[in-house]
């Protein structure tokens, strides 16, 4: 564990929020893509958001990482508020977007570098914690190769590694998976769940694939920009009483008047 990660764990428990949205709503041209959504991110905590296609995932990531503004509520890293403490309030934040973001002529060491820089660690620093995220994530041998020479699997592998390249306190990750085979999927999800454990990490995970979702995790549920379902995975279900999660996610997402369900 770095020194960054012991301060960390010092000053903030397990089940600390790292991340909190509150009461957050946006529209585009009159538009509600999401009306009032309210949830939290614990450390040591996977907590996936799921939602079908169009239900606000992307705009609620793009709000957390301020690529757009909230206008109404508040979003919380790690207690720094976006709109009072503007940018430096994502310094505790790392994320991995749903587009690929390497550059494809640079080499794997480039990419971390360049990235490592813009963070601020001198290269002697960045190189030990290159090598290291690589390592965990069985990439060590591919750190001379340029991008375009990796597969899609390998190279969100290296998205996971930058962005967890300065110890940062909550990751969010946009459908990470998107295109992967299984197996890689498999891969990658078992990774990030690891991390929440062993680094007491506060994870993001957005997503519409069920299978990446363990019973244990903590759920929200986004249908149509609200929020019809919050809590750990199995206790949705046995809220639902549905038989599994691809169940409840189902009763959840469909109501007979067309409409979100009730919080």
């Amino acid at each position: 564990m770095s020194e960054a990660d012991a301060a960390r764990d010092g000053a903030a428990g397990s089940g600390a929020p790292a991340l909190e949205v509150d009461r957050v709503s946006f529209a585009y041209a009159g538009r509600k893509a999401l009306d009032d959504v309210s949830f939290t991110v614990r450390r040591g905590r996977f907590t996936a958001l799921l939602g079908p296609n169009g239900a606000g995932k992307t705009t609620l990531f793009s709000l957390i990482t301020r690529l757009f503004d909230a206008r109404e509520g508040a979003i919380r890293i790690a207690g720094r508020d976006l709109a009072k403490t503007g940018a430096s309030a994502l310094a505790p934040l790392g994320v991995v977007f749903q587009q690929p973001t390497l550059d494809l002529d640079l080499t794997v060491r480039q990419n971390l570098r360049y990235f490592a820089r813009l963070r601020g660690l001198s290269v002697k620093d960045a190189d030990r914690r290159i090598e290291a995220q690589l390592e965990r994530l069985a990439m060590a041998e591919r750190i001379g190769e340029k991008v375009r020479a990796l597969n899609g699997g390998h190279r969100r592998r290296v998205e996971i590694a930058r962005a967890l390249l300065h110890d940062p306190e909550v990751v969010v990750l946009d459908e990470a998976t998107v295109g992967l085979d299984v197996p890689t999927r498999r891969t990658i999800v078992d990774h990030v769940h690891d991390l929440t454990r062993t680094r007491n990490l506060a994870v993001l995970w957005t997503t519409h694939l069920i299978d990446e979702i363990l019973p244990g995790d903590d759920l929200v549920v986004l249908h149509r920009g609200r929020i019809v379902a919050t809590g750990t995975a199995e206790g949705v279900v046995a809220e639902t009483g549905a038989p599994d999660l691809d169940g409840a996610f189902a009763r959840l997402t469909r109501a007979p008047d067309g409409e979100a369900a009730a919080r």
